[in-house]
């Protein structure tokens, strides 16, 4: 799109700043840091990227480590919160960089400055959630005392655990509901440390999330609302299909078909290799076709196929065409909403799709570029986003899960 407000023509760059400068609402960034920190990039270096951001974490990491030393725990939150939010920064192209090989490293000290942060929140809490003989990484985020609504955050593939509390953590606890985040299967601690990839059938892990909520005694267990972030718009309502103890479900954007945004980037030619199941045939040219490539469209691949852990592209599409609410967005039945941004990137159309698809208590929400809240997620306009979607929440009938 055509679009004045862009502040790189590198469209990843750009959508990167646009989130980093929504949010400066909730702490995460600050404007002057973000601008002055975008001005040293060369457009569309990705070295350049990762050295620039990583700089600028460096120098708020010092800054916590003195305000922590000085028992200034505020200042020290606050530096600690954009140290984490500027090294996940880097750290989204760090593959595409002259050695991929820091992005364990890389993201081993992005969370520590993050849970160094969230450790300085008086209403934090760090929490393991049981999940097939191992643990999920999370925190908890009390709205206060005794039992309250919880809103469980549901990351997408690629945002950091930092980010959660833009897209839903402080919202919830400034309207007295409690807020859940965790890393899921190929997200964050879960994928780094875990080793474990994404799943198409979410129901599986967010039924341990709910079972661990349910046994806290703070919870109201019946107003469990289940809120997805990019990605998570498909998690979310696969969940939700399934799992009947929540209250309500958000998806954000509505995501029917993960694997068309993936699909999308294939020459015909490529596509009907592996329609026609030839996976020596399709994976012979994906290899060949890399060694052209250029260096940018390499690190795309790499980066996105990260999380599923899927080494043969061929063997990589045929798991993504699993991520498919066709015959199963019908079976939810809690109340759900869709939001719909203009000028979704990744899965255009699909908000809608989904909103038709759904047989429960819907709405959809549109979310417009006049208004400064489009793009995938609303990354300009998070306070928007968050007041529409708690609004909608609030305004739900008090009603046992799953009538």
């Amino acid at each position: 799109m055509t679009d004045p407000r862009r502040f790189f023509t590198d469209p990843g760059f750009d959508f990167e700043t646009r989130i980093a400068l929504g949010a400066v609402r909730y702490g995460l960034a600050e404007a002057g840091e973000v601008l002055a920190t975008a001005a040293t990039i060369t457009d569309g270096d990705l070295d350049g990227w990762f050295d620039a951001w990583t700089a600028t974490a460096t120098r708020l990491r010092a800054a916590a480590e003195a305000a922590e030393a000085a028992g200034q725990p505020v200042s020290a939150r606050e530096a600690w919160l954009r140290a984490a939010k500027y090294s996940g920064m880097a750290n989204f192209f760090v593959l595409g960089t002259r050695d991929p090989s820091r992005v364990g490293p890389a993201w081993e000290w992005h969370r520590a400055c993050a849970e160094r942060g969230f450790a300085l929140f008086p209403n934090a809490r760090r929490v393991a959630i049981p999940y097939e003989g191992v643990t999920l990484d999370g925190w908890w985020f009390s709205g206060g005392e005794g039992p309250r609504p919880l809103a469980i955050i549901n990351n997408g593939s690629d945002g950091t655990i930092v980010d959660m509390l833009g897209q839903g953590v402080v919202a919830a606890t400034d309207r007295g509901w409690h807020a859940l985040v965790f890393d899921g299967p190929g997200q964050g601690a879960a994928l780094y440390r875990s080793g474990l990839p994404f799943r198409p059938d979410w129901e599986a892990v967010i039924a341990p999330v709910v079972d661990f909520a349910l046994a806290r005694p703070d919870t109201d267990a019946a107003r469990v609302a289940l809120i997805g972030i990019s990605q998570g718009g498909y998690w979310v309502p696969r969940a939700a299909a399934f799992e009947t103890r929540l209250a309500a479900a958000v998806a954000d954007p509505g995501v029917t078909r993960v694997w068309s945004s993936w699909f999308d980037g294939f020459p015909p030619e490529v596509l009907d290799l592996f329609r026609a199941g030839d996976k020596a045939a399709f994976d012979a040219a994906m290899t060949e076709g890399m060694k052209e490539a250029p260096a940018r469209l390499r690190f795309e691949l790499a980066k996105r196929a990260e999380p599923y852990r899927i080494s043969s592209v061929f063997d990589l599409l045929t798991e993504l065409r699993r991520y498919d609410l066709t015959g199963i967005a019908d079976k939810i039945r809690c109340p759900t909403l869709v939001l719909a941004p203009e000028n979704e990137a990744f899965w255009p159309g699909q908000s809608q799709e989904l909103f038709d698809a759904l047989t429960c208590p819907k709405a959809l929400l549109p979310f417009t570029a006049a208004e400064g809240a489009d793009g995938h997620c609303e990354p300009m306009a998070p306070a928007l986003r968050s007041a529409r979607v708690f609004d909608w929440l609030e305004a739900l009938p008090r009603t046992a899960p799953g009538a």
